[in-house]
């Protein structure tokens, strides 16, 4: 792979919703999370800890994610599925890797649907590289892999600049980030779900009716990338997605 400049700074039972969707603010997306939990793992102990097993004739899908996948109400989103959200707001790639296991591969989805990477590029767990980033997704779909889960690989949400972190110009990042996921998703037979094309605005920005802080979709927003989520959890769920342990 080959090597980047450093970044500065850095959807049966229910669907368990974030409850603030669309107050999502930049305060509570660039919270610390206490060195105790770095990983949050405990947001989600007892939940996982009283799912029921795997149905095979209601799969279970996964929503793993940030702030955006925390405030979405999946069952907008909905398929024939039981659907689990386990998005933190404010977590970045490495943080999902931690918890990986606790919130996916333990609960034993049929998919999981992965977003990931906004809070990287903001550095909210310190520098980073998209190289890093990169590693980090490539090791989640690996582990999924390696446990018969299918995975859905979503883009990052454009953003020209982030509310808690100014002045880093994360279009380019985000953009760039996206052409690896697509292309990475294609050679792993992955499900690519491009969230980007329906959010951005010709600056790489998001679309001003879909947004309140340029970074989270608000109701508009959530409504356009609802059938994206639909169409890309069922073509996983029916094979389109071919599984290629590297």
């Amino acid at each position: 792979m080959a090597a980047h400049a450093p970044i500065a700074g850095g959807l049966a039972v229910a669907a368990i919703l974030g409850s603030a969707a669309f107050a999502q603010t930049a305060a509570q997306t660039a919270a610390p999370r206490p060195l105790a939990d770095w990983a949050g793992l405990e947001r989600y102990r007892d939940e996982d800890a009283a799912v029921p097993p795997a149905n095979k004739k209601l799969p279970r899908v996964i929503f793993l994610g940030d702030s955006i996948t925390e405030a979405w109400e999946l069952g907008d989103a909905a398929v024939a599925a039981q659907v689990l959200n386990r998005g933190i707001g404010g977590q970045t790639t490495p943080q999902m890797l931690v918890r990986f296991r606790q919130d996916v591969i333990n609960l034993k989805p049929a998919v999981v649907h992965i977003m990931a990477g906004t809070n990287d590029i903001a550095g909210n767990t310190g520098p980073t590289t998209l190289a890093a980033i990169e590693d980090n997704l490539m090791s989640m779909v690996e582990l999924a892999q390696a446990n018969h889960i299918r995975v859905v690989l979503a883009s990052v949400p454009p953003a020209v600049d982030f509310g808690w972190r100014q002045g880093l110009q994360p279009a380019r990042k985000i953009l760039a980030l996206n052409n690896w996921i697509r292309s990475y998703a294609a050679r792993q037979g992955l499900v690519y779900a491009d969230y980007y094309a329906a959010l951005a605005d010709a600056r790489q920005g998001f679309k001003a009716a879909l947004s309140d802080d340029g970074v989270h979709p608000n109701k508009a927003g959530y409504a356009a990338m609802n059938p994206l989520a639909h169409q890309a959890i069922q073509r996983a769920m029916h094979g389109f997605s071919r599984m290629h342990p590297r």
